[in-house]
């Protein structure tokens, strides 16, 4: 469950709840029981990995650039020749 952060607009009480995300925001300040709080929108916490199985290598890094295979040289040379239609020898006249 988040933890959200009211401030009253009134007396300028601060305070940290923790409530379902479905739950409706509070109104009313636990201080000066007026209905002027409002949530303050903070920066929030980052993820908190705990125990074991979490490595660094479990992470794909985005400083790597992708594996491009490269085809050799003579490749396109091949391919060139099925291509172009080979000379047919030459017949002799048949001997008598």
């Amino acid at each position: 469950m988040p933890t959200y952060h009211y401030r009253c607009k009134k007396c300028t009480h601060e305070f940290e709840e923790i409530q379902r995300i479905t739950a409706p925001p509070l109104k009313k300040c636990p201080e000066c029981k007026t209905q002027n709080l409002g949530r303050v929108i903070g920066t929030g916490t980052g993820f908190v990995f705990t125990g074991s199985g979490y490595y660094l290598t479990d992470y794909k890094k985005t400083s790597e650039k992708p594996v491009v295979k490269e085809e050799p040289l003579s490749t396109p040379e091949k391919k060139s020749e099925t291509k172009t239609p080979k000379e047919k020898p030459k017949s002799k006249p048949a001997e008598k």
